[in-house]
């Protein structure tokens, strides 16, 4: 190792011993503070105290001890639970701002009630932001009889809600709720018409729960609110999936080296103007088909169901890459969502104008405070300090992890993995050991379970299609001979126990080893696959972990591992592993490679959305002093404003989703497509406020002042009928935006694809540079 990396890896350390000795010194004080012979009447009265301290401007750094003392007193009391050194340690990291990384079973959810209640004595509100709905509900459930004990309120708010039992959640003390709804309820706020149709405060505290989930995975993951308008089906969309069934790969369509790209050949647009009778495709008045053809060319090549998606109820239902999980609400950009429902055989509805759109990332950036907690953080601890200035603290266990990690096991093919994984599962099977095998997708998990189904052993499966049995299947999980089969779904926010919580069979089950996790594939990032290893080895329980892996893995394939294998194993197919720990070696060294790539991306794609925010914020104060009468006016003029604000708000989103699709191809006529873009919106935004002066001048002319409502619907100046809110899945958008556009043979056909036809003044610029070269 380079000695200047040692030396700074040394300080860091001791940076890190440091802290946690001063966390553990202050454990140890709260810890002495106690609080047995004090009646409830005596420790509610001290709760009153610390509240009247807090709201007075007492620093909450001097009132820390006193306050955590109290709550796990009350913790002891109502719930039985007695916290432990580490997790009071935890609790102060989380105080202090930090994203604690705290293993599996060392109780995240009990750790963060102690910051929570610091924080909440302001009465500003606390959110605890979970990674589901059912975690929400649960946490807020199981940890509320500490709050409302001390004295506070604490509430879940679910999707679904009124608005006025959100607006009473959010008024709460204490408020657990996904990042997804309380983002999508602040989007709702950013288009209400009056401030009684609002539901969040201003933001103050929020601890977020699988940090590592919500800041990187889905940190970039657009929230969309829309205006719903009447339901348009687009007919044509069943035309263009029954053209793109009719193409052939390498004769009519291409992959990019990666496969996530797919574009037209020569002869494959040929193939398609034939099919459609429509002459040249590439002409102007084709932009329509061009671009329908080549979503639903997506659709049909490169989006597998059960592995991409899933179709259920009769609709389609996108599977996030992350968790296995169905990402509820989530919808593919623009008519690739068209495309894919009619490969499926779906009517298409479509229609609404996008009213406004936040990403995680930046709706987490309105909160002043925020901290973190998760499983896997150290991985990525260079990432979450660059993007949110966030410091990673590892908490030590409160017992020693003794889980057995084993190294991969590497086959030449698919098939030899097959039977290896079979043949492992069954002769553990046949010692009771219980067994979790984590696979890559619907697909996988049913086949696999169908192969142990023919070896005489039943299993439990878990993934999108039937994720309502989550709950149960979890519970069996750990009991003895239990096999699980799962997505990803089983790697995150779950808590197995040994024995399924029977004392007796979890003496047997840690007897035989613990729970025993296989995972049939590396995963890009080592975040998700220590998350399916931390499944196993809760509170110093025995357990173990292995994935098996092939030569054809996506993972080894798309990024070249294979390239790295000797010759000798190249065209081998043998059931036996490979022995090699160069193998191992590139493997880990590839995921790190994938980690940093996803880091970029990140960075990169943050330059086009961090103008837009900062745009909208602008916007949205003066939109804010509006609505609650810091800036006085009439109520119709109020109602003008309001009204043209959103309106050309909605219109700049439009123009901006316009240029950022085909911005990139700035790049091939020398010109820098961050500055062209940030150049050619700030231009339009500028152009904003005159346009809402125009527009408000003139209609207060047509109203004449008037405050009836009636007359403000008569001359159009409505609210949309009703709004609905969902995720746009933009993982296709990023590897286009920043997929490099070679030319070559099939340039024309690899432009199309994520051209927008309608710009002509960079197609002009391309082929002009084209034909001087």
């Amino acid at each position: 190792m380079n000695p200047a990396v040692k030396w700074m890896r040394k300080i860091k350390d001791s940076h890190t011993r440091q802290k946690l000795v001063s966390y553990r010194d202050k454990a140890e004080l709260i810890r002495k503070r106690n609080l047995d012979a004090w009646d409830e009447q005596r420790l509610q009265a001290e709760s009153l105290r610390l509240q009247k301290e807090a709201k007075s401007g007492t620093p909450l750094d001097e009132l820390l001890v006193d306050a955590y003392a109290l709550v796990c007193e009350a913790a002891k009391r109502k719930l039985g639970l007695q916290p432990y050194e580490v997790q009071i340690m935890a609790a102060v990291a989380l105080h202090e701002g930090f994203l604690i990384e705290q293993h599996t079973g060392e109780g995240k959810t009990l750790s963060a009630v102690l910051p929570a209640y610091l924080h909440a004595l302001t009465g500003k509100g606390v959110h605890i932001l979970t990674f589901n709905d059912y975690l929400a509900s649960r946490d807020a459930e199981w940890m509320g009889p500490i709050y409302r004990f001390l004295g506070l309120s604490v509430v879940a708010v679910q999707a679904g809600m009124s608005l006025t039992e959100k607006r009473v959640a959010y008024a709460a003390d204490v408020t657990y709720v996904t990042a997804k709804e309380a983002g999508f309820d602040y989007l709702r706020d950013t288009i209400a018409i009056t401030a009684d149709d609002t539901v969040h405060r201003a933001f103050h505290y929020a601890i977020i729960d699988e940090a590592d989930s919500l800041l990187l995975d889905e940190a970039r993951v657009p929230l969309v609110i829309a205006g719903e308008t009447a339901a348009s089906e687009r007919n044509d969309d069943t035309t263009f999936a029954e053209v793109a069934k009719q193409l052939r790969h390498e004769e009519h369509f291409v992959f990019d080296e990666f496969n996530r790209n797919v574009y037209l050949t020569e002869a494959g647009a040929e193939k398609v103007e034939s099919l459609l009778n429509c002459g040249n495709l590439y002409e102007s008045h084709n932009s329509h088909a061009l671009t329908s053809v080549n979503c639903a060319l997506h659709a049909n090549a490169l989006l597998k169901r059960d592995i991409d998606y899933i179709v259920r109820h009769g609709k389609v239902e996108l599977i996030d890459e992350y968790t296995g999980r169905v990402a509820e609400n989530r919808h593919l950009p623009d008519g690739l969502q068209a495309a894919l429902e009619a490969k499926e055989g779906l009517r298409s509805k479509t229609g609404g104008q996008i009213l406004g759109t936040i990403t995680l990332q930046h709706f987490l950036s309105l909160y002043p405070i925020i901290c973190g907690m998760t499983a896997t953080a150290q991985a990525s601890a260079i990432e979450f300090k660059e993007l949110y200035s966030l410091q990673v603290v590892q908490i030590p266990p409160n017992r020693p992890c003794i889980r057995i990690d084993h190294p991969h096991k590497i086959y030449t093919h698919k098939e030899a993995k097959l039977k290896a994984l079979v043949a492992e599962m069954v002769s553990v099977h046949a010692t009771g050991r219980p067994m979790l095998i984590g696979t890559s997708s619907v697909e996988e998990s049913g086949i696999l379970a169908e192969r142990l189904r023919q070896m005489g052993v039943n299993s439990y499966v878990l993934n999108a299609k039937n994720d309502a049995e989550e709950a149960e299947i979890i519970a069996r999980a750990g009991e003895i001979g239990a096999v699980t089969v799962s997505t990803n779904m089983a790697g995150r926010g779950v808590d197995i126990r040994l024995g399924g919580g029977d004392a007796k069979q979890a003496e047997v089950v840690a007897k035989l080893g613990g729970l025993y996790v296989i995972g049939t594939h590396v995963n890009e990032s080592v975040r998700i696959d220590d998350q399916l290893r931390g499944r196993a080895g809760r509170q110093g329980d025995p357990g173990a972990s292995r994935f098996f892996v092939s030569l054809e893995d996506e993972l080894i394939v798309q990024f070249g591992i294979d390239k790295a294998i000797p010759p000798l194993y190249r065209d081998l197919k043998q059931d036996e592993p490979l022995d090699e720990a160069m193998l191992r070696n590139k493997i880990a060294h590839i995921q790190r490679v994938i980690m940093a790539q996803n880091f970029h991306i990140r960075q990169e794609l943050n330059h086009y959305s961090d103008m837009v925010e900062e745009q909208r914020r602008i916007l949205y104060q003066d939109r804010l002093a509006i609505l609650t009468g810091e800036t006085p006016m009439s109520p119709s003029e109020r109602r003008v404003r309001l009204f043209y604000i959103d309106k050309y708000w909605a219109e700049h989103l439009a123009y901006v989703s316009y240029i950022r699709e085909s911005i990139h191809l700035e790049a091939l006529v020398n010109l820098n497509p961050i500055h062209e873009f940030h150049t050619q919106i700030i231009q339009a935004f500028e152009q904003i406020p005159e346009k809402i002066e125009k527009e408000t001048a003139r209609m207060l002319a047509k109203l004449g002042r008037s405050n009836d409502p009636s007359e403000w619907e008569r001359l159009g100046l409505k609210s949309p009928s009703s709004t609905r809110t969902y995720i746009i899945n933009d993982q296709y958008a990023e590897k286009n935006l920043l997929a490099p556009v070679a030319v070559g043979p099939d340039f024309i056909g690899a432009l199309t694809l994520i051209l927008k036809p309608v710009l002509r003044p960079v197609l002009s610029r391309l082929f002009r540079w084209l034909r001087e070269r």
